[in-house]
């Protein structure tokens, strides 16, 4: 049985994990810990989950937990990430995976010393759909342009996610997915050639729209909003040298997507059956910690993704998160 922990008793945490957990053999959410140890009991009562921490570094000296999810806003997840792997803990970390590229070059590091498996949750990369994805882009020839796009409406400024100081932006929350498509899919690193954005506050961008060039000449974009005129897109495009590839819902899959393919003059759609990203995750999570080379968002993969996302906010004038 894998032993899992949660630090925070994050809004994020029942979709990620404690229902995925009730479908995956061998998995079980054991404890939580919270700040404020009564909504640690709250949602523990609410969950059925069996342990209540009142901090998080309780957690992580529970020998009854071999590995925890982090939640925690984005800011904190180096903090915790690397505490945790002292301890002795695999880790499951909420994207973006930390602030900043020194950030994640150094979790890295630290994951490599310790042995045990730390995955970034890009969950939507464990679905069959962005396999499917993946294998149709290599049949369309050569790159010649991705465009990615993750946009959803978050008004509420007083959120976290507008936080600098916790590592927040929308290229932070919604253009690190837009940012790890964009690189999957190229399957190389691309260099940012500009990036333009819009501010919800000094420093804090509320929309970011970038341009990319890959190695081999292919070009990129990718637009990250969360609250702009691009209200909702949910999206990805690959244009080969033989046909196209529009992937409409990478992100919630199974709630809805579709597979759009244009060659030869001809379109076809394509759907792909699953359960839902967050199930597929930790699957491979569970799988990775037995031992199995399941995990395709390892640190190394994080630090790449963090590196971009850094040089998309030097090209747009602002300091990457972090950076003071």
């Amino acid at each position: 049985m894998l032993r899992i922990g949660v630090l925070g008793a994050a809004r994020i945490a029942p979709a990620a994990l404690i229902e995925p957990a009730r479908s995956v053999p061998g998995v079980q959410v054991a404890a939580v810990a919270a700040r404020d140890r009564g909504k640690a009991e709250a949602f523990a009562r609410r969950h059925g989950i069996g342990r209540v921490h009142g901090g998080y570094a309780e957690l992580l000296a529970d020998p009854g937990i071999d590995a925890v999810y982090v939640p925690l806003p984005n800011g904190l997840h180096a903090r915790w990430t690397i505490a945790a792997l002292e301890a002795g803990k695999h880790v499951l970390c909420e994207k973006p995976f930390t602030a900043n590229a020194a950030e994640a070059e150094t979790v890295a590091g630290v994951a490599s010393r310790a042995g045990l498996v730390v995955m970034e949750a890009f969950h939507y990369r464990y679905h069959p759909v962005f396999a499917r994805a993946l294998e149709i882009a290599g049949t369309l020839g050569e790159p010649r342009s991705i465009d990615t796009a993750l946009c959803f409406p978050l008004p509420r400024f007083s959120d976290i996610r507008y936080d600098y100081g916790l590592a927040g932006g929308a290229m932070m929350d919604a253009g690190c997915y837009a940012v790890h498509a964009l690189r999957t899919l190229g399957g190389a690193e691309p260099e940012v050639t500009s990036a333009r954005a819009l501010l919800q506050k000094p420093k804090v961008d509320r929309a970011m729209v970038a341009e990319y060039r890959f190695p081999g000449g292919a070009s990129g974009r990718t637009v990250a909003s969360m609250w702009s005129r691009h209200l909702l897109n949910v999206s990805a495009r690959y244009t080969g040298s033989e046909g196209s590839l529009r992937i409409f819902n990478y992100l919630a899959p199974s709630a809805f997507h579709r597979l759009t393919v244009h060659r030869n003059g001809r379109t076809s759609h394509e759907r792909v059956p699953g359960a839902t990203t967050y199930s597929y995750q930790l699957r491979a999570f569970a799988a990775a910690v037995a031992g199995g080379d399941t995990n395709l968002t390892p640190p190394e993969d994080s630090v790449r993704t963090m590196r971009v996302i850094d040089d998309v906010y030097r090209a747009a004038g602002l300091p990457p998160r972090g950076a003071g």
